[in-house]
């Protein structure tokens, strides 16, 4: 396992981390307990959770495994949390307010059974809650001893960079990672919300870095998908609905060239695919989200998978994302004005 500092600070995290979204709804309590066990033996650190992952019962589950668990094995996980949306049916219990934010994190600390957590991350952004407000809860809480950093999930570069420059503004904590989706299928942060992270010196913790299922290579041209898989399940699920990716002439390129480079390692798609996010620049760490303990093993093992310059270049050519000449394209103005390392992204 590699590992590297959280953004600017000096808190040190697993290359791969831990989602639990499956927690508590596709993944029982014992298998659940048998991934955290193998994710720890295997030097990962990082353990990421939520409010909302089985409303409630991911967490939950965490605080059980981390309450049966020795000290010295439970004192080396970096625990992060996040709130925004609603986990209960109470009316109003949602946004990024003042008021839903303590609730939240008082919540979920009572089912983590802890009385704080190392990072805690608003969900995402709330259009209706004054940043002020938002910013000040987290700052509240980092010095009430309740957090350690904050940070924020699924924001746009404008609201990343609003958000650090008005805590920088106040004297009040930065967020110090954001959690984006982030794969060979979905590269369109690198265009404004990867160069405000690092410009902010920030880390990314990125979910989704299979695309949800697309890059373990089980899915093909000529059938839609069936049978207890994401997409076999509903196959308009979300951003890796089967028709939109399947049109997508790219996604077959991707794959293909995914599948030359697995071979030549002696590795699978999976693998490549974690890889060649955990090497890109501004990533701290990337989420692996499995149902099994066998996915997991397989997908950790992407830790010790170091892919060359050349396959980075040649994976980074074919998935470059698609767009216009202006101002993102080749003659456009936002290539002609990136600082060098941030240019370096869009390869």
């Amino acid at each position: 396992m590699q590992y590297r500092t959280l953004g600017n600070t000096g808190c040190v995290v697993s290359a791969m981390a831990l989602g639990t979204m499956t927690f508590g709804t596709e993944t029982p309590k014992d298998e659940a307990f048998a991934q955290l066990d193998t994710f720890i033996e295997a030097g990962g650190t990082l353990i990421d959770a939520a409010d909302v992952y089985g409303a409630g019962k991911a967490e939950a589950i965490l605080g059980e495994w981390l309450a049966q668990r020795p000290v010295e094995m439970t004192d080396r996980v970096v625990l992060v949390t996040k709130g925004r949306f609603p986990a209960t049916s109470i009316f109003g219990a949602e946004g990024a307010t003042r008021r839903h934010l303590r609730r939240a994190l008082d919540a979920s600390l009572r089912r983590l059974g802890r009385d704080h957590v190392d990072m805690y991350m608003v969900h995402s952004w709330d259009p209706l809650t004054p940043l002020e407000e938002t910013l000040g809860f987290l700052n509240d809480a980092v010095h009430a001893g309740k957090i350690s950093y904050p940070g924020v999930s699924n924001y746009l570069g404008w609201q990343v960079q609003k958000a650090c420059a008005l805590a920088r503004q106040q004297g009040w904590a930065a967020p110090v990672a954001l959690q984006p989706s982030y794969s060979l299928l979905v590269r369109e942060i690198e265009w404004e919300i990867a160069p405000a992270v690092q410009d902010n010196g920030m880390g990314m913790i990125v979910w989704s870095p299979l695309g949800g299922g697309w890059l373990t290579g089980k899915y093909n041209r000529s059938t839609r998908p069936t049978g207890s898989t994401r997409l076999g399940e509903d196959p308009t699920r979300g951003l890796e609905a089967y028709d939109k990716r399947a049109s997508r002439e790219q996604t077959w390129t991707v794959l293909e060239h995914v599948a030359q480079i697995a071979g030549d390692h002696g590795a699978t798609l999976s693998q490549v695919a974690i890889a060649w996010v955990a090497q890109r620049p501004a990533v701290s760490s990337v989420l692996l989200g499995a149902r099994t303990v066998g996915q997991l093993q397989e997908n950790l093992q992407a830790a010790s998978l170091r892919l060359s310059e050349q396959e980075m270049d040649l994976l980074n050519r074919v998935s470059a994302p698609q767009c216009g000449d202006y101002p993102y394209g080749s003659d456009g103005v936002a290539q002609r004005s990136r600082p060098l390392p941030v240019a370096s992204l869009a390869q």
